[in-house]
């Protein structure tokens, strides 16, 4: 059996005189955690959007645990499996939190569904307000009602953009401490992408730093750091956007 969750190969994504995503190759082991780093609009979402399916590429591959997202036949058994979270994405702003939960649940069939929804409330903080309509919410209160929309399923692989964004120090590390424990636990594939350089630098085995459509390096957090003769992850990512 393959240890390679996700294999991109040679993706493209062109929008008219626009390069999107330019050439880009990866793997992801089984179980790791990886990093896509890059300054707004180096093409980060939109190559999540075309490894979920939502973006169609212009040329090149995507595989999920071996099978071609692109063929139809595949598709809906790979992405019953997979899972994401992005701010560029709301859920339905009339629904109440645990409405959202529900539907969601229920898209992806997920069994023992109020049992499910009532566990990722507790964990997640999210009973004092799950009768609250989700357009009613603070952008940290809906990120969270989203986090526990992308660990509905309890996916294999989960796709992250900007996971703790606009959330608080103190509620954004207990999220970053509830992501590693269910990764360990389930062993979680997760693609992360997030401007934030210690979350990453303390999630991530491996880190791809993207710009204008290409991933221009890719190592360890320390290798990348030692390479470009920098203190940190922040320091080294100021430096290769600046070349």
């Amino acid at each position: 059996m393959s240890k390679v969750s996700i294999e991109i190969k040679n993706l493209n994504k062109q929008y008219n005189n626009i390069q999107a995503v330019e050439n880009i190759n990866f793997t992801i082991n089984k179980g790791s955690i990886i990093g896509l780093l890059g300054p707004n609009g180096c093409g980060k979402t939109t190559t999540i959007g075309m490894m979920l399916g939502l973006v169609k590429p212009s040329s090149g591959t995507i595989y999920i645990n071996d099978k071609n997202i692109e063929n139809e036949n595949n598709r809906t058994k790979i992405l019953e499996k997979v899972n994401f979270i992005s701010p560029y994405v709301e859920l339905p702003k009339k629904l109440t939190v645990e409405e959202n939960l529900k539907v969601y649940g229920k898209l992806y069939g997920v069994n023992n569904l109020q049992k499910k929804i009532l566990n990722l409330m507790k964990e997640l903080n999210l009973l004092d307000f799950k009768n609250r309509k989700t357009g009613e919410l603070s952008s940290g209160q809906k990120n969270r009602v989203a986090l526990a929309k992308a660990l509905i399923n309890d996916p294999e692989i989960l796709l992250l953009d900007e996971p703790t964004a606009s959330l608080d120090p103190d509620v954004g590390d207990y999220i970053r401490s509830y992501l590693e424990n269910f990764a360990s636990k389930n062993g979680t594939t997760i693609l992360l992408a997030s401007h934030n350089m210690n979350e990453v630098e303390r999630l991530c085995s491996e880190v791809m730093m993207m710009m204008k459509g290409k991933i221009i390096d890719k190592g360890t957090c320390d290798s990348l750091i030692n390479k470009h003769g920098r203190k940190n992850l922040e320091e080294t990512f100021l430096k290769i956007v600046r070349e």
